[in-house]
């Protein structure tokens, strides 16, 4: 299977249209040993200055940042406890915002996954969390500042999705009113969704 990475121009709209329209899109990780690709089926909106979940909240700008300072369409990776966790940059120069990728429904590179995977026996458990999809993928820090609409870890055009679903974000208890924000997406009934 080849997969060619969407325009740019799909990166260039607000951060609350870009989570929704990510959905059904292909996430693409190439590698020296093979490639492997899920659909997006859930993702969460970061709006930078004004949203206290985000971590640009009060335009906090540091190392880790700095990429979501830049133009939309970058890679956004950084580590949570012991998972990478990827993002996409989105809005303007300047204003910096990102939509996490919680969720992918495999579709290629099924034996790469299981072996970066190591114990997981179920295809459900392959990408269904943000930790889990960047390991199945081999998308790791290093992949921070890269295009996502160049290879080698590109978004694809994908499938249409059915009914979309619309809710406040996951595992974000200490960010006060921003904890209630309907800003996660993710593909109604999708057995991939992280939960």
């Amino acid at each position: 299977m080849t997969f060619q990475p969407i325009d740019y121009a799909f990166f260039q709209q607000p951060t609350l249209n870009l989570a929704p329209a990510l959905l059904g899109k292909l996430l693409v990780k190439e590698t020296e040993f093979g490639t492997a690709s899920g659909w997006i089926v859930e993702t969460e909106a970061y709006i930078g200055p004004e949203d206290r979940a985000a971590h640009s909240y009060g335009n906090r700008r540091t190392k880790r940042t700095e990429v979501m300072f830049g133009p939309p369409g970058y890679a956004y990776t950084y580590v949570m406890h012991t998972h990478c966790l990827m993002n996409v940059v989105s809005g303007e120069i300047g204003h910096p915002e990102a939509v996490l990728i919680r969720a992918l429904e495999p579709c290629s590179g099924f034996d790469l996954m299981y072996q970066r995977r190591g114990n997981v026996k179920k295809e459900l458990e392959l990408t269904n969390g943000p930790g889990k999809l960047t390991k199945s993928l081999g998308i790791v820090k290093e992949d921070y500042g890269r295009g996502m609409f160049e290879y080698p870890l590109f978004i694809a055009e994908g499938k249409e999705v059915g009914s979309i679903a619309v809710g406040p974000r996951i595992g974000i208890n200490n960010s006060r009113e921003a904890v209630h924000y309907p800003w996660r997406f993710w593909v109604e009934g999708n057995p991939f969704v992280s939960r």
